[in-house]
């Protein structure tokens, strides 16, 4: 256990038994990166989650930032960590969704309606419903291209890093998509 030394008298604070140990200028560097890149990030990114489809975009988010914090060292520039945020989120929706429709495809019985989280609710309001349903019938690759790139604002080279496709294949996810997602909503009105 570690003692601190009061600075009006010197005296020693009592030891702080949990508190680890933070001796490496890498690892001071690292936490405060990582808390800066909550701060400016973590809302974003759960919206991006739900956009995205995610059932349970809390812990795709807090998967995204422990996959993050554990490959800091590994990051060639700390500006480069939003992207790679951003890249995970993504991935692990994708591989989550795939994971539920497998798992979809040997219940017995339907699964019931999935209730969303207060936090997703409160994200959207009521005239976004109808597009985010639209969305949410799109397949998933035309989904994420256009969440990307309207949402976000991303550029196709962006986009294509983030997918891990070519940037070919951003405009035709783009421009499917948008076709799809038009014809759905004038379909509704």
């Amino acid at each position: 256990m570690r003692q601190h030394l009061r600075p009006e008298s010197g005296t020693p604070l009592p030891a702080v038994p949990f508190a680890p140990a933070v001796s490496d200028p890498a690892d001071v560097e690292r936490e405060a990166g990582l808390a800066r890149l909550f701060e400016l990030h973590y809302s974003s990114m759960l919206r991006l989650a739900v956009l995205l489809g995610a059932d349970d975009p809390e812990n795709v988010v807090a998967e995204a930032y422990y996959q993050i914090y554990r490959k800091w060292r590994r990051l060639r520039e700390a500006e480069a960590a939003e992207a790679y945020l951003r890249s995970t989120v993504c991935n692990l929706t994708r591989m989550r969704i795939r994971h539920l429709q497998v798992a979809r495809k040997h219940v017995e019985k339907p699964a019931e309606d999935l209730v969303a989280s207060a936090e997703s609710t409160a994200l959207l309001r009521d005239d976004q419903r109808v597009l985010i349903d639209a969305l949410q019938q799109l397949p998933a690759r035309q989904r994420e291209a256009l969440v990307l790139r309207h949402w976000l604002g991303l550029k196709e080279s962006e986009i294509a890093s983030a997918m891990g496709i070519s940037a070919g294949s951003v405009k035709t996810h783009t421009a499917r998509g948008l076709a799809a997602l038009t014809q759905a909503m004038e379909a509704r009105r």
